[in-house]
């Protein structure tokens, strides 16, 4: 489908309740075309709730959400056809080996074979692929759950959490994948590393208690000599 807008994702006064909880109150951004968004904010702020609305897992109360200028809620099966999602809890079957799960995703996509082998070289898998997924360490399992999010080679990348839990060489290499994506892909993740965020991320919007509290580039704060990780403290009151 031809991709005209400038804007990858467009959130607009979106809110969600659970009970008496409200987890999103009327939140607003958009995300350009070819941007890495940093999605920020301390747990119970209503992040993965967001980011499964615009990956159109789970519907909001209020509000309008788009993604390539379709309504996630009226267009839901085009709107995942765009998107690839990583969810913080890599959702993957262990028991299967790396190629049979990648070859199986793809059928799912209707993709072709080659595409199977191209994700698993662009994603430094190749040495791993007759592996059971059980058998990979964590960094591994990571880069497993991206080429499963890349496979049908989606124009938009949502990412949850997809460095927690790796050791700083395995951070590196997770990290140059997802800079490499963002050169033709539109990309938004959240983490905690603050670091991770600052080298990755052009722009970083940041929620608490369901609000979205900034909307900065990330150039913008290093030319006022902005600590993120200060900032980040400062309007979530962490």
């Amino acid at each position: 489908m031809p991709y005209l807008s400038e804007m990858s994702i467009k959130v607009e006064n979106v809110s969600k309740q659970y009970g008496s909880q409200l987890a999103l109150n009327k939140v607003s951004f958009a995300v350009n075309k070819g941007e890495i968004l940093g999605f920020l904010g301390p747990n119970g702020a209503g992040k993965s709730t967001l980011m499964k609305i615009i990956t159109a897992y789970i519907s909001a109360d209020n509000g309008h959400v788009e993604v390539c200028d379709e309504n996630v809620h009226q267009e839901n099966t085009n709107v995942k056809k765009n998107i690839g999602y990583l969810p913080e809890h890599n959702p993957l079957y262990t028991e299967m080996y790396v190629k049979e799960y990648l070859s199986f995703i793809a059928k799912l996509y209707a993709c072709s074979s080659d595409s199977v082998s191209l994700m698993i070289e662009k994603t430094g898998l190749s040495a791993e692929q007759h592996k059971r997924i059980g058998q990979l360490s964590k960094g591994y399992r990571q880069r497993v759950g991206l080429a499963a999010a890349l496979i049908h080679d989606p124009q938009v990348l949502v990412l949850d959490e997809p460095t927690t839990g790796l050791d700083p060489n395995q951070m590196i290499e997770i990290r140059q994948l997802i800079k490499d994506c963002g050169k033709d892909k539109t990309v938004m993740l959240s983490s905690h590393i603050m670091p991770e965020v600052e080298k990755m991320c052009d722009r970083v919007v940041i929620i608490h208690e369901g609000n979205v509290v900034a909307n900065e580039r990330i150039a913008n704060l290093k030319k006022k000599n902005i600590n993120l990780e200060n900032y980040f403290q400062k309007l979530t009151g962490q």
